[in-house]
C-alpha cells in the first residue's frame, strides 16, 4: 500500500469540506441512523469524496469510515488502513453550528500516524505526522489561505491550574465532573468535534477527557495530530489505545488526551489509577 503525503490528505479533507458547505448552502434534511445518531446528505457526500480520493492515492487500502460502517461495511483493517469521519459533529452541523470537522487518519500497526482535521466553516486546518504538527487557516468564504501553516506544540503547563477541554454534550456528565474534581484546580472550556484534540495539540488546553465509548473514526485523526505535537492519548487504565483491533469492533471505551507527562500523571490520579 502506498502512503499519501500529508499535503495530499490535506487537499482531500478540503475537497470534502467544500462539498459539506455546498450541501449546507443548498439546504438539507436530517435523518437518523439505527443507533439514533444524526446523518445528513453532507456526511454521505463527503465520505464518497474521501473514499474515491483514497482509492486513487492508495489503491486497495482498507478504509474504516463512519457511514460505510453504519451500513455494515467494515473492512478487515490489517496493519495499515485509513480511518475516516467525513463529518464529525453532525448534530451541531444540523443545528446550524460551525464546530464540525472532516477527519482523515492513516493508522499503522494500531497507532494513528498521519492525521488531518479540517473545520470548513471556520477555515481551521490541523495536520500532523511524525516530526511535525501544523495549523493553517483558510478564509471560509473565498477558500484562500488566510494564514500560512505554522508549527504547533502541546503546552507545558505547570499544573497550577489544569486547562480542560470537554465535549458540549458528554463533557457535562457526572463522570466528567468527578474527573474535574479529582484534578483539583481546573478550568474548563467546551467544544465540539475533534477540535478538542487540536486545542490540546496547539497548547490551548492540557487535557481532554472522554469518559464514555467513542468510535475509532472519532479519535484517530486528532490522536495523530496530538502525538505529532508532543502529547498523547491513553485509555482510562493508562494503557495505549490500539486501532483496528478486530473486525466489527470499532469502539474505544473512553480515553484521556494529554499535553505532557505532568498532565498524564494528573489524569491518572483523577481516574484513581
Amino acid at each position: 500500500m502506498s502512503s499519501p503525503s500529508l499535503a495530499e490528505l490535506i487537499e482531500l479533507a478540503r475537497d470534502a469540506g467544500r462539498e459539506i458547505m455546498a450541501v449546507r448552502k443548498a439546504g438539507f434534511v436530517s435523518q437518523h441512523k439505527l443507533d439514533g445518531s444524526v446523518v445528513t446528505l453532507a456526511d454521505q457526500r463527503a465520505e464518497a469524496i474521501i473514499e474515491a480520493g483514497l482509492a486513487k492515492l492508495a489503491p486497495g487500502a482498507p478504509v474504516l469510515a463512519e457511514e460505510a460502517a453504519a451500513a455494515g461495511r467494515i473492512p478487515e483493517c490489517g496493519a495499515r488502513f485509513f480511518c475516516v469521519d467525513p463529518l464529525d459533529g453532525t448534530r451541531g452541523f444540523a443545528r446550524g453550528g460551525d464546530e464540525f470537522t472532516v477527519n482523515i487518519a492513516l493508522v499503522e500497526d494500531g497507532a494513528p500516524r498521519i492525521g488531518v482535521v479540517f473545520a470548513p466553516a471556520t477555515g481551521e486546518l490541523y495536520a500532523g505526522e511524525p516530526g511535525q504538527a501544523l495549523l493553517a487557516r483558510y478564509d471560509a468564504k473565498t477558500e484562500a489561505l488566510a494564514a500560512p501553516a505554522t508549527p504547533i506544540a502541546a503546552g507545558a503547563s505547570s499544573g497550577a491550574l489544569w486547562r480542560v477541554v470537554a465535549s458540549d454534550h458528554s463533557g457535562r456528565n457526572p463522570a466528567t465532573a468527578r474527573f474535574l474534581a479529582g484534578l483539583g484546580e481546573a478550568t474548563t472550556l467546551h467544544a465540539s468535534s475533534s477540535i478538542k484534540f487540536c486545542r490540546v495539540a496547539e497548547g490551548a488546553a492540557d487535557l481532554y477527557p472522554r469518559l464514555g465509548d467513542v468510535s475509532e473514526w472519532d479519535a484517530a485523526a486528532g490522536h495523530a495530530i496530538l502525538s505529532a505535537a508532543g502529547g498523547g492519548v491513553m485509555s482510562l487504565d493508562g494503557s495505549n489505545i490500539y486501532y483496528g483491533a478486530a473486525r466489527g469492533e470499532v469502539l474505544i471505551h473512553g480515553f484521556v488526551a494529554y499535553a505532557n507527562d505532568a498532565a498524564k500523571a494528573a489524569a491518572l490520579k483523577a481516574l484513581g489509577r
